[in-house]
């Protein structure tokens, strides 16, 4: 039996952690729905992300707001500073501040949590009494993560545009008239949908991915460890990808506002 090539071992995860999301997709809609679990993991996940995410909210939303305005006032658009940081916090940064933050608080919690229940063989003595560790521990956690994204970024997108209102006009002495009319004379229903879309996305990944590593450690605590790692590091590479397809496709899609 020959052995397994470098593109085969690099793929074979790929297709595991596409078998399980499927997986959990199956199980999202059969009966019975752990509800409690559900809303335990929602509080939790809530818990450990919003705090950060809003605090870091704060200077992503304000060093966007401060760039916009220096450069807008080297091009002579002082007037477009408000259109521009508040579109850049709704469609980018409150969806990133937001994935980053889930993926790092929510999604290690996750990990190490179905990792050490892997290593102590919890999750094979359910499936020796007959019980799905997927629909029973994993399903209820990736929809509380997708959830908690999507609460989450409301938040981040709160605080971020306060922020850079903030800046802009009572750091820089901007006029509020022209922050908030330039926004509203191009902002469209469908960012703020794009935005929640993107939220959706990005906890239904760092979810996805948190339980297959942590139902797939290496050996030992250490290995735990290491999974929590591998997880955080996994899902930053498929927000951004995520976020780069959503992107290009809104942008092709719909069209700007009074085009």
């Amino acid at each position: 039996m020959t052995a397994p090539t470098v593109v085969t071992r690099a793929l074979t995860p790929v297709g595991r952690l596409f078998q399980l999301s499927l997986e959990i997709g199956r199980m999202t809609f059969k009966p019975p729905f752990q509800l409690r679990e559900y809303i335990e993991q929602t509080w939790f996940v809530t818990k450990v992300s919003a705090l950060p995410t809003a605090l870091f909210t704060i200077p992503f939303g304000a060093t966007i707001a401060l760039l916009l305005a220096e450069l807008t006032r080297q091009f002579g658009a002082q007037s477009q500073t408000g259109a521009g940081s508040v579109l850049a916090i709704v469609q980018q940064a409150a969806p990133i501040v937001t994935a980053l933050l889930i993926s790092g608080a929510g999604g290690s919690a996750v990990c190490a949590d179905l990792g050490a229940r892997t290593i102590r063989e919890e999750i094979a003595a359910m499936e020796v009494l007959g019980i799905s560790p997927i629909q029973r521990l994993v399903v209820p956690r990736v929809l509380a993560m997708a959830t908690t994204a999507v609460i989450l970024n409301g938040l981040a997108t709160v605080v971020g545009v306060a922020g850079g209102y903030y800046f802009n006009v009572i750091v820089q002495g901007g006029t509020p008239g022209a922050y908030i009319a330039s926004f509203s004379a191009i902002a469209q229903v469908s960012d703020i949908l794009v935005s929640e879309l993107k939220a959706v996305l990005f906890g239904l990944a760092a979810g996805v991915v948190a339980a297959y590593r942590g139902l797939n450690p290496p050996p030992g605590a250490k290995g735990v460890g290491d999974a929590v790692n591998q997880a955080v590091v996994i899902s930053f590479v498929l927000v951004f990808l995520i976020n780069l397809v959503l992107t290009a496709l809104y942008l092709q899609i719909v069209p700007p506002k009074g085009s």
